[in-house]
């Protein structure tokens, strides 16, 4: 019997190596469900939000798509945003200490 998603990410996740690089990119992914989630929420497809938007359906779906290799504007996500009628947040979240100029 093959392991659930959820067994398999918990297995993969013990791996040092794998969970390093799964948390580097946890902040884009969360990012863009989190473009998804609001666009869904406010009933509107891709097409509909290019339109909105001034633009392609196609930056849109690489803007929502978590295996893009572009990563966008600040100001993209902010017009995206901004048309659903939310704004952006960034915070900071200390992982560690500070790296030191020629270390």
């Amino acid at each position: 019997m093959r392991p659930s998603l959820k067994e398999f990410k918990t297995k993969a996740l013990q791996d040092p190596d794998v969970k390093k690089e799964y948390e580097l990119l946890s902040p884009a992914y969360e990012l863009r469900k989190q473009l998804i989630r609001i666009r869904k929420e406010s009933g509107l497809t891709q097409e509909e939000m290019a339109k909105i938007l001034n633009t392609k359906k196609g930056n849109i779906s690489r803007l929502e798509n978590v295996d893009s290799k572009s990563s966008p504007k600040i100001s993209t996500i902010e017009a995206y945003a901004k048309a659903l009628g939310f704004k952006i947040e960034i915070n900071f979240k200390r992982t560690g200490t500070p790296r030191q100029p020629g270390l």
